[in-house]
């Protein structure tokens, strides 16, 4: 619905605003009147009369803001053409990459700052701060053109990846899983794999966005329980969708060397091979995950995933020496990821103390309702 409206306003602010006032309009008419059959029909049309509207009374508005989408055929999606146009080069990648998610994709700043491993204050400030430098700068945002997209395209696939991972791991709400923002990322990658098939990152995305999705049936139990990888019964997993991966990923690493993509999603190959937990191969994981901290330096992720894998080779208590480090730092600070880590390693050392309060200190970061029940599980278990 905002991806249309833009088209119509060609201003992000104004096709917001009349987006959200769509939903109120929904929300006064819909237990009135009843619910449209197509809902969605419904609430673009409203957008686009409330646009119509404004653009009728403030024909100045397109020259004042700075915010131009100009039609092209060379992106076949509306949502993949703004996200194209939202990544613009005068803008730092982390500020193309947050806008995009905001405004484009539709996360809450919340999500956003989940993604970015930062408080959600700081995440809206930085983008009060980009939105002002657009309109100070007058920075004009148009869609590139064929030979520009792989400029941009860097930014576009931190942007699917990253609406995937907030669909795959939700940080709020009661599901495991989003399916609405995972279906979208996956549909976005395909899109530009068709767009641009010959580029090794772009297929090595999709490769890593099929094998993670693989595996999401087998994520909840029969009574809607969380179940970690350990627990999960594989016969559940897609092989469908893990051979396509398998090829796409052989694929992205015959041209070339591999990037960080193509790396996360060998890790993620490594998991699917496995007959089962126990046969997991988790030497070749610790040594991609030395792979991908050269090529994604500084990222504290990267490095907690890869002191769990050292943890589940060499014992609880390597795990533990090598999550020691992560505490002081800043970005994992509010992350419930790297307690609950640490907690399940203090629990199978059988210092059910310590274990206890790191459980409680993850249960503290987290706001999605089945990571709660599961941390809240363990916890009572001890």
């Amino acid at each position: 619905m905002l991806a249309t409206t833009v088209r119509l306003t060609r201003d992000f602010d104004l096709a917001e605003e009349c987006a959200q006032e769509a939903f109120a309009k929904a929300l006064e008419s819909w237990p009135r009147d009843g619910v449209p059959d197509r809902t969605g029909a419904w609430l673009s049309a409203v957008a686009r009369n409330k646009a119509l509207d404004v653009l009728r009374r403030e024909e100045a508005m397109r020259r004042r803001l700075p915010l131009l989408v100009i039609e092209t055929p060379s992106i076949p999606d509306d949502r993949l053409m703004l996200i194209f146009t939202c990544c613009h080069p005068a803008l730092a990648r982390e500020t193309q990459v947050a806008l995009t998610l905001k405004f484009v994709c539709g996360l809450s700043t919340a999500e956003v700052a989940r993604a970015f491993l930062v408080p959600e204050p700081t995440m809206a400030a930085r983008l009060t701060r980009a939105k002002k430098k657009i309109a100070a700068a007058r920075i004009p945002y148009r869609v590139p053109a064929p030979e520009q997209l792989g400029e941009r395209v860097g930014a576009v696939l931190d942007v699917v990846h990253l609406i995937f991972t907030t669909g795959h791991a939700p940080p709020a709400g009661d599901q495991v899983v989003r399916r609405d923002l995972v279906d979208g990322a996956i549909a976005l990658a395909r899109l530009l794999h068709l767009l641009m098939p010959a580029d090794a990152q772009v297929t090595a995305l999709l490769a890593l966005l099929l094998l993670n999705h693989a595996r999401s049936a087998s994520r909840l139990s029969g009574d809607g329980a969380l179940r970690l990888l350990h627990d999960q019964d594989r016969t559940r997993w897609d092989r469908s969708l893990i051979a396509e991966a398998g090829a796409l990923l052989a694929e992205a690493l015959r041209r070339g060397p591999p990037s960080r993509f193509a790396v996360q999603a060998a890790i993620a190959a490594v998991h699917a091979e496995a007959p089962s937990f126990e046969d997991t191969d988790w030497s070749e994981i610790v040594a991609l995950y030395d792979m991908l901290r050269r090529l994604w330096p500084g990222s504290a992720v990267v490095d907690l995933n890869r002191a769990v894998a050292i943890g589940l080779r060499d014992g609880p208590q390597a795990g533990l020496d090598a999550l020691d480090p992560l505490l002081a730092e800043p970005s994992l600070a509010t992350y419930g990821y790297l307690s609950a880590a640490r907690a399940d390693f203090l629990r199978r050392l059988g210092r059910a103390a310590e274990a206890a309060d790191a459980y409680r200190e993850a249960l503290a970061l987290t706001d999605n309702e089945a990571e709660r029940a599961f941390l809240s599980g363990r916890l009572a278990s001890l």
